[in-house]
């Protein structure tokens, strides 16, 4: 499945849906994390900026998430 060319607020949603809280902020930088993962996310919000497809594959593999389930999040 491709990914999807999401703005890294619809990213922030899903990833709230699935069960990230938000820790802090730093400049544009969002770090959400998971306690039963017991992982932290890193996503970038430039206003109204379209992610890169390597930046989201990175989101998602540090929240151990498939494209798949991240596409149903949305």
């Amino acid at each position: 499945m491709k990914l999807p060319r999401v703005t890294g607020d619809k990213v922030l949603k899903a990833l709230h849906h699935a069960g990230f809280a938000l820790v802090h902020t730093k400049g544009s930088h969002h770090f959400l994390y998971h306690a039963e993962k017991d992982c932290l996310v890193t996503v970038p919000v430039h206003s109204g900026a379209t992610i890169a497809p390597k930046t989201l594959k990175s989101i998602l593999s540090q929240a151990q998430i498939t494209i798949e389930e991240f596409v149903a999040l949305l």
